[in-house]
């Protein structure tokens, strides 16, 4: 008996030191999660700061981190290509990549350039031309030779190409993809459909957007309409699917920014369209004022106009497309006589020849500095405050700092 109590008390002892061995490890395992926890909420207040320190620094000078030559020709355009440089006259084009290689050449005589980029992709022709030229930054992919005369034309960032041809009264609007074969046609006239004041592919080729002007009733009209290349258009007469029709108003622009949004400036409001297959009733923003200047990114449009106030030259209003209610217009100042102005991410950029200002969209300043020579084009490289200047006689890489 006394063999049973002595094993009871000592099994006892050993269930209450297995007892407290877990104890002590769950405590330990607690206290490592609670340091665990503890690091991750330092680095997160860390990484906060960090970044408030980043959005607000504001930079005063740079520093050119690469430098190569290059040369112009006189009545020379650039313009931007995706991440390279497109360069053209009346006598040929090239594009050039941000280390100063041509990627390639082609030669042509055009007196009046037509000119659409979509994204990497580009097509050039002439006005009243028969011939239209489409590359991308890396590649020439084509030629097409059209039947009639070209009037205007649009690219699609998957290489398609379509042109307004001109046939007497009548009208055509011509889509075709990289090999120049044909693989859309449809026409128009003046006394019916109107004429084709401008038009904008999806980047995916899928959905066209053409603006229509005509005159009913001694009545200036516009409408807009879209057009889906698709398995849902091929539901819908000549694949029309939507449009809208605009009393007393010119519409002499329209854009695709991206795959499902796209939209119409003109003379007294700006309409904002969205729908992958088949676009929507448009959120429209109403002006009174001329406008100066228009560009967009894939998801902000800006319009630039006199200023409203005696303090400043100029007022840019910016849209955001994700959320396009009026209360969600942002106002911004400036006096900078612009040659160019184009977003990167969450801000814009202006500059001239001499002079830049860079703000974000919450209205901080970011870089406001002079150029040492005359630029002809910038663009940034990369992520962070990195830029391509190219100038006459050479493509300098600068850091902000």
């Amino acid at each position: 008996m006394a063999d049973i109590r002595s094993y009871m008390k000592e099994k006892e002892k050993r269930e209450r030191r297995q007892e407290d061995y877990k104890d002590k490890i769950a405590r330990h395992k607690l206290a490592s999660f609670y340091r665990v926890v503890a690091v991750i909420a330092v680095l997160a207040v860390l990484g906060v700061f960090f970044f408030l320190q980043y959005q607000r620094h504001v930079y005063t000078d740079y520093d050119i981190i690469a430098s190569v030559e290059r040369q112009s020709v006189g009545g020379a355009v650039d313009v931007r290509l995706g991440d390279a440089i497109l360069t053209y006259s009346k006598d040929g084009a090239h594009c050039t990549d941000v280390k100063g290689n041509v990627t390639w050449n082609q030669t042509f005589e055009i007196q009046d350039v037509r000119l659409s980029v979509s994204g990497n992709s580009l097509a050039i022709g002439e006005y009243n031309g028969r011939n239209i030229y489409l590359a991308n930054a890396e590649n020439l992919l084509g030629q097409i030779t059209t039947t009639m005369p070209v009037r205007d034309l649009a690219v699609s960032e998957a290489g398609y190409v379509t042109a307004i041809l001109a046939d007497g009264d009548v009208t055509w609007i011509n889509t075709y993809n990289s090999s120049g074969e044909m693989v859309r046609d449809g026409r128009t006239h003046m006394d019916d459909s109107g004429y084709p004041m401008a038009l904008s592919l999806s980047p995916n080729g899928e959905l066209l957007c053409v603006a229509y002007v005509y005159v009913d009733a001694g009545v200036l009209r516009t409408e807009v309409v879209f057009y889906n290349f698709g398995d849902v258009g091929s539901n819908y007469g000549d694949h029309l699917v939507s449009g809208w029709a605009y009393t007393d108003m010119l519409i002499p622009y329209v854009k695709f920014i991206n795959d499902e949004t796209s939209f119409a400036v003109g003379d007294s409001r700006l309409m904002i369209y969205t729908g992958a297959l088949v676009p929507g009733s448009p959120v429209e923003h109403l002006y009174d004022r001329e406008i100066q200047y228009v560009f967009s990114s894939d998801r902000y449009i800006g319009l630039v106009f006199l200023s409203d106030s005696s303090e400043s030259r100029y007022q840019l209003k910016v849209y955001d497309t994700a959320d396009a209610r009026p209360e969600n217009v942002k106002d911004f100042y400036f006096d900078l006589e612009y040659t160019d102005i184009f977003f990167q991410k969450d801000k814009f950029i202006l500059y001239n020849e001499t002079e830049c200002q860079i703000m974000t969209l919450d209205g901080v300043e970011k870089f406001r500095g002079s150029f040492p020579k005359p630029v002809r084009m910038m663009l940034p490289v990369g992520n962070g405050y990195k830029y391509l200047l190219v100038t006459d006689d050479s493509m300098d890489t600068i850091q902000l700092k």
